[in-house]
């Protein structure tokens, strides 16, 4: 049986994850490792992706793949590039960051694309990823993971409905939600845009599945 390993910044990234592989593989074994002091103290010391944020990445992935993990997925888009480091480090196996595939299947559409986040640092780290040339109207909803972290998920979708609309007013063809947390807005936003709404949940497990069926 093919043992993945999920690796979380955002408690909240852990349910949609798990639940796109309830659906579209289940029959892979997932470990599910949180850490959820990455992403606040990304916010608070203000140091960005340092040598130390980058050697916590590594030990996070070590003990995944000391546990036998033949696969690893991180779920939270403002560590590219530690997540990166990992994957040059454990070449011989898939180590996937979360938007990879959304990133691939945007960059086929024709058009700007309104990527919108709730997490500040992800529109710092996650634009460059994208092909050279692509066009990109960035938004933050602010508010939106503050409602999450309180359990109000009505405001948290509302907010980046919110910002969908603001996108469509600026011309984009469609929009892609930047973060695994985001995955459950995605009803909202094609109600308030009329647009069609990427997430990374479906597209990373696609990918990763693909992945792992290769031949070695």
């Amino acid at each position: 049986m093919t043992r993945i390993a999920l690796i979380h910044a955002l408690a909240h990234s852990v349910a949609p994850i798990n639940a796109a592989f309830e659906r579209d593989w289940p029959e892979a074994l997932r470990m599910n490792l949180l850490d959820d002091s990455l992403s606040a103290d990304l916010a608070r010391e203000g140091r960005g992706l340092d040598a130390a944020m980058h050697e916590r990445f590594q030990r996070l992935a070590q003990y995944a793949v000391d546990t036998g993990a033949q696969g690893i997925l991180f779920t939270c888009s403002a560590f590219g590039p530690c997540i990166e480091a990992v994957a040059r480090q454990h070449a011989g196996m898939p180590v996937l960051k979360p938007n990879e595939a959304m990133i691939a299947e945007a960059a086929a559409g024709a058009g700007k694309l309104g990527l919108i986040a709730t997490f500040g640092p992800t529109l710092q780290s996650m634009p460059p990823e994208f092909p050279a040339g692509a066009e990109l109207e960035l938004a933050l909803a602010e508010g939106a993971l503050d409602a999450l972290n309180a359990g109000d998920t009505h405001a948290h979708d509302e907010r980046i409905a919110a910002q969908a609309r603001v996108l469509r007013d600026k011309g984009c063809t469609r929009i892609a939600l930047a973060q695994f947390s985001m995955a459950r807005a995605r009803a909202a936003c094609e109600a308030a845009s009329g647009l069609p709404v990427l997430t990374t949940v479906d597209s990373a497990v696609r990918a990763l599945r693909t992945r792992l069926a290769r031949p070695v």
